[in-house]
Formats: structure tokens, sequence, C-alpha cells
């Protein structure tokens, strides 16, 4: 992993921590979790507080999440909205993480200057052991608690100042007064800086988790529908009149399942030709067989014509792998119809043309999922699914890892927000 690290493939745009003040904080933070303080004097945080530098010290990567579920938060600064999500049993903790604090803000900008906010996104359940307690989770509230117990002081001191507003004799009570005073010592004027969190609930809506091997959820109004490896407890098992239940490994049905929804782009010219979509596909195709054939092969070298040459003298193989060939084929008749006729295709090929609708709220999710379906395009795959592509990564031999490091960095890495509208139509 260091390969990715040193080139900010993993655990890249997190902030760093140095401030005495705030490394303190944040100990009291984890002391409140039972967990020993941090003995380090500089570390990084993602968006949820999650440290890889303390989890390393810690010999514990769960320690804001010890069961996969009731995701722990640190919260140190407002700064942290803008970070990504690095560690992860959910695949939408992060835009959970990310609704609490922008919905809060103005309370999280005025706690986080004289203290640390922590707590767990907390659901309806504790553990889970099958697929019906993940069913369970319709919405999550966050628990929010303070080291200096600001919170607790200012929803005091409200009740105070609500008492002396609406008892005619309250104003005689010294000892009420002076509490008030000190208490605004702490929390300063309540009337202007509120100190409790507007919204805490938030729904819990279509997501991936890795539990069972990995796992899709997807809310419409009339059903849920998992995604997921058959042999997951409690698949087809848990509420069939409610939920529909598909394996991972059924190409057929799966892609219905997008179709039918509405959650994917069908191969036209309006968006394929302009994308560079199905180029991209072929080229990552090529990469892969090269590998397949010459695993030793270093390809930092390799340029368009190299890869054509090799493409012309190794056309047996590639015609028997078919995908090469099936990309050039839709590629020539989506410029001559405009269109693909998408049920000619095998079932798994479809997945080599399609992508998530732009505009659908599950649009990462579905490109995520389709990302399952195409192993081998390791830049797609490092976009919607890093926890799978780090997972593929460790199978890698040490030729091939450095080869989708450069691969990443000449595309994807250059203009992130750039690739993304280009191949996927998706707008930050």
């Amino acid at each position: 992993m260091d390969i990715l690290r040193d080139n900010e493939l993993i655990y890249g745009r997190l902030l760093t921590i140095t401030e005495p003040h705030l490394i303190e904080r944040y100990n009291k933070a984890l002391r409140a979790f039972g967990l020993p303080p941090t003995k380090l004097t500089s570390f990084e945080i993602d968006r949820t507080g999650f440290s890889p530098q303390v989890a390393e010290e810690l010999g514990d990567y769960q320690y804001l999440d010890p069961n996969a579920i009731n995701r722990r938060f640190i919260i140190l600064t407002p700064a942290q909205a803008s970070l990504p999500v690095v560690h992860t049993a959910f695949s939408n903790t992060s835009q959970l993480m990310y609704e609490f604090v922008t919905r809060n803000q103005r309370v999280i900008d005025a706690l986080t200057i004289k203290d640390v906010l922590y707590g767990e996104i907390e659901d309806s359940v504790s553990q889970v052991e099958d697929i019906e307690d993940l069913l369970g989770i319709h919405q999550v509230e966050f628990r929010v608690l303070s080291a200096e117990d600001v919170l607790g002081k200012a929803g005091e001191l409200q009740t105070l100042v609500d008492r002396l507003k609406q008892e005619p004799d309250a104003w005689r009570d010294d000892d009420m007064l002076n509490r008030m005073v000190e208490l605004a010592k702490v929390c300063g004027d309540i009337r202007e800086n509120a100190l409790v969190p507007d919204q805490v609930i938030f729904r819990h809506n279509a997501f991936w988790t890795s539990h069972f091997g990995g796992l899709y959820v997807f809310v419409d109004p009339d059903v849920t529908t998992v995604i997921s490896d058959p042999s997951a407890p409690g698949f087809r098992r848990s509420r069939p009149w409610q939920v529909s239940y598909l394996s991972i490994r059924d190409a057929e049905r799966v892609y219905r399942f997008l179709a039918q929804t509405g959650r994917i782009e069908l191969p036209r010219a309006s968006w394929i030709e302009k994308s560079g979509y199905l180029e991209h596909r072929a080229e990552m195709a090529i990469r892969n067989l090269i590998h397949e054939a010459e695993p030793k092969r270093d390809l930092s070298d390799t340029d368009k014509v190299w890869l054509q040459s090799w493409i012309h003298a190794n056309a047996e193989r590639i015609n028997r792998d078919g995908t090469f060939p099936f990309l050039n084929a839709a590629k020539r008749e989506i410029a001559q119809v405009g269109q693909l006729r998408i049920e000619e295709a095998f079932p798994q090929q479809r997945f080599l043309v399609i992508r998530a609708r732009p505009d659908h709220p599950d649009a990462w999710l579905t490109n995520r999922l389709i990302s399952d379906f195409v192993p081998f395009d390791f830049v797609s795959r490092y976009i919607f699914n890093k926890q799978g592509f780090y997972k593929d990564y460790q199978g890698f031999s040490d030729v091939w890892r450095h080869h989708v490091v450069d691969v990443l960095k000449s595309t994807y890495l250059k203009d992130k927000e750039a690739f993304r509208e280009r191949l996927y139509g998706l707008v930050d």
C-alpha cells in the first residue's frame, strides 16, 4: 500500500492535526469511547475523524466502527465537512456525515472553538447477523456529546433563561443567577450562538455495505431490492413480499433491475460519442489481456502505437476473449444507427456499455454496482468502489501495481472532476 499512499491514492486529501490542543481534544473523545489516547504528535483525519495513523498505533482499523454498525465520529473542526471518508462499512456514511455537519454548521462552528464533538451515528440495530438487520435501518440519529459538556451546559442555561422569562420572581434567586453567569462563561450568549444541533435524524436510503462480502440495498416506492451473494444469511428469507432478492452473479436479472427502475443510461450516441466511454473500456480490456498474457511485462513505456501493434499480433487471443471485438462492434453500430441493440448482447457484456443515469440519486451507487461486473476496469473501480479496488490491489504483482498507479495518475488524478463529468456525466 506504500505506492498508493505515496501517490495519494489511499488516504489522500486528509486533514493533518498537529496542534496540541486539538490532539488533546481528540484524546478526550478516544477516552470517552474507552480507547487509549494517542501518543502521536501529528496525524491525519477524515470527515468522520478516522485517522489511519491512529488506527495503526492502536492496531485496530475498526476503532471508530467496532461492530461495523453505529459508526462513531469525532469532530475537531468544521473543515472536516470537505474531507473524504476513507474507512467505512456503509457507502452512505460520507453523505450522512456531510448532511449532519452542513445542517448544523452554526452549532459546530461555535462548539468546536472550545470543545470536541463526538458520538455515534445510531440506528435501530446494534449488530448485523442477517439481511433483515440491514433492512430494518430506515433512519439514523446522531448521538452527539462534547468532552467539556458544552452541549449539556448550553441546555441547562437555556432552561434557566426560560425560567427567568416565565417566572416573575426568578430574578430574586441569586443562586440561579450565579449559575447562569458560570454557564455563560462557558457557552457565551446562547441567544446569538445556538449550541444545540438543529437536525440529528436523517434518512438511511440506498447503500452498499461490506457485510456478508458486500451487499447492495436499493429503495423504490413499492419494493426494496437486495443484491448480494445468495449465501448471505437471510437471502430470500426476509420479507419476500416486500423485498426483491437478486444474486450478484446473475448479470441478466441485475441488468433488468437497473434498466426497469431507470437507474442506467443505455448506450446511445448522445452520450457515448462525446464521452469516450467505449474507448476507455476497450483500452482497459486490452491492458488486462496484455497483463494476463505477459504478467512480467513493464507497461510503463507503452503508447497507443505499441498497443495497436500488440492488438494486431494477438488477434486470436483478443477474439477468444471477446470483449474488445464487442466494444468495437458496439461503437460501429452506435455510429450508424445512434444506439445499440443491447438486448442482443450477452448479459455480462451489457455492463461494458452502460453507466448510471447521472441525475439519479443512486448514480454513484449504481456505478459502483456496474464496476463489480467490469473488474478489469480498475480506473472505474477505483473511482466508485475503492474497497473493491484495494482488495484487488492486494493480489496484484509489483509490476502491475506500478502500472495501475501510473494509469490512474495519468488519467483520473490529472483532473478528477473533468474525468468524472466526461466519462460518467457526473458533476459534483
